[in-house]
């Protein structure tokens, strides 16, 4: 599924901050014009407006002319004004319903305590009627109604459907409003007339109206360009992660050779591409390690095997006497002991790969352990006519006796199997800061500088054919060193041609009551 996909779940999180920052971009843009432009035409309004007011108010009428609304039906508005917009508007008022002839309804658009209204006549001046030109409309225009919402005086381009505004609180300040294609501002006179000033805003909304258009169209553009850069970007960043893909798939189909090329060192997937080689680095060598130990293993077991099967096929070829059979059964039982040695040694190696071994840890005297296993090796040095010198110096540390004797043990027999007759074996033990330090030197014919890297491996014999005579498989060096490891301690040799060999072993004094069972790289 596609919502699973890493590129298209960034592309869904890049889309949606896209449309959310522009969406706000284009509405604060928008909004911010709008007001920026109705600021404008309301300044304008409210000049005209005001002019137009300090026209009215200087204009002097008689107070005592002022009489009630109720009587206004008593005075022909057609002789004070003949020439005035009430032509149409007395007979409304001669024949309207109202007590006394008068049209209450039209009171209700007074504001309240305003019952009267003077009888006077507006006419503006020159300057003023300049700011709505009546020969060419510069957009604005004029009007005012008498408080029945009687038209009095507007200006010649006045649009049609323009009424009278009402306000219900504060009606003598000055008050805007957006009518269609119209914004107007107004205000109530002390007599109850509305002056309104108004402006035609076509220009206005149509240059909003293609702002809105021009932002949506640039932020279709931007999402566009935004989301292909996206696609392009996450596609760049995820290509390393393909070619991953595809070559840990080639490895797994068993091309333990192929690594990850990386095109950009240094950044994230570079160092991930790094790892991962080491790692495969390690799974080839394991698998190779693995491979030939099985190998080794196999070619160890079948030397035996075919030894027992042999000697049991000659034996039941005819009869034999009781010395053959024993002599037989001697050779069988000699081949089964080395075959039962090789499957301890390799079920041991197994259990320390799967960390299945733990270390019974205590604290001991190592000088005294080497002691006692140079008096039970002695016998087998005698044999080779080999002599053991020994400098032990106390030392105590704390660790797996069971275990370090096993490593004791492993080094002098090795020692013994290379030193050649009349060698010379040394050992010597002291102690060193935090480390319990054993050294076991010999005088054979040493270890060549090709072979030397490889002696802690498995199943690696330096000389191969005295190997194989001393019945020595390879594992004892191999055992020696991931026991160690185990300790947190180091094993190290040095040799050359002609000049023997000696093995460095560092401890630590003190080991933890219950070390972990974590497995530890192996040779």
């Amino acid at each position: 599924m596609f919502t699973h996909s890493i590129r298209w779940n960034l592309q869904l999180w890049l889309a949606f901050l896209l449309v959310v920052l522009l969406c706000g971009f284009g509405v604060t843009m928008y909004n911010f014009e709008r007001l920026n432009r109705f600021r404008q035409v309301d300044e304008d309004l409210e000049t005209r407006l005001a002019a137009v007011k300090n026209d009215i108010q200087s204009l002097s009428f008689d107070y005592e002319a002022s009489i009630p609304l109720k009587k206004m039906r008593h005075f022909d508005r057609r002789d004070r004004f003949p020439n005035g917009p009430f032509e149409e508007n007395a007979d409304q008022m001669e024949h309207s319903d109202g007590p006394d002839g008068y049209n209450n309804n039209q009171s209700d658009s007074l504001p309240p305590g305003w019952p009267f209204s003077p009888m006077r006549e507006i006419r503006l001046s020159p300057q003023v009627m300049q700011l709505f030109d009546y020969a060419d409309s510069n957009g604005f225009y004029f009007a005012m109604w008498l408080p029945g919402r009687t038209l009095l005086l507007c200006s010649s381009n006045m649009p049609p459907g323009i009424n009278a505004p009402y306000v219900g609180k504060s009606p003598a300040l000055t008050h805007t409003r957006t009518d269609g294609h119209y914004r107007d501002a107004f205000y109530y006179t002390i007599f109850g007339e509305c002056v309104l000033v108004g402006h035609d805003i076509s220009p206005d909304l149509k240059a909003l109206n293609f702002l809105a258009w021009g932002l949506f169209l640039s932020g279709g553009l931007v999402l566009a360009l935004g989301l292909g850069g996206g696609w392009w970007l996450t596609s760049r960043a995820l290509l390393p992660v393909e070619q991953i893909s595809a070559s840990a798939r080639r490895i797994s189909e068993g091309n333990l050779s192929e690594r990850i090329k990386t095109t950009a060192p240094g950044n994230e997937i570079s160092g991930l591409a790094e790892v991962l080689n080491l790692m495969f680095d390690r799974l080839e060598k394991a698998f190779v390690r693995q491979r030939q130990f099985t190998t080794d293993a196999s070619h160890e077991l079948r030397t035996p095997l075919a030894v027992i099967i042999s000697e049991a096929q000659t034996t039941l070829s005819r009869k034999r006497s009781a010395e053959e059979y024993r002599e037989t059964i001697e050779v069988c039982l000699e081949s089964a002991q080395q075959m039962r040695k090789l499957a301890e040694s390799l079920l041991e190696l197994a259990r320390y790969d799967a960390g299945q071994q733990t270390l019974d840890c205590c604290e001991f005297s190592l000088d005294e352990m080497v002691d006692e296993c140079i008096d039970s090796i002695e016998p087998l040095a005698q044999t080779h006519s080999i002599s053991i010198s020994k400098d032990l110096k106390p030392v105590k540390l704390t660790a797996d006796v069971l275990r370090i004797s096993q490593v004791i043990l492993n080094l002098l027999s090795n020692a013994i199997q290379y030193s050649g007759e009349h060698g010379q074996i040394a050992v010597s033990t002291r102690e060193e800061k935090t480390w319990a330090i054993l050294i076991l030197s010999n005088t054979g014919p040493g270890i060549t500088p090709e072979d030397l890297p490889h002696i802690f491996e498995r199943f690696y014999r330096g000389d191969k054919a005295r190997a194989h005579s001393h019945g020595n498989y390879g594992l004892g060096l191999a055992i020696s060193k991931t026991i160690i490891d185990l300790h947190h301690g180091q094993i190290d040799v040095k040799s050359s041609p002609g000049a023997g060999t000696a093995f460095t072993v560092r401890l630590p004094l003190l080991q933890p009551k219950k070390p972990s069972s974590e497995s530890h790289p192996h040779q």
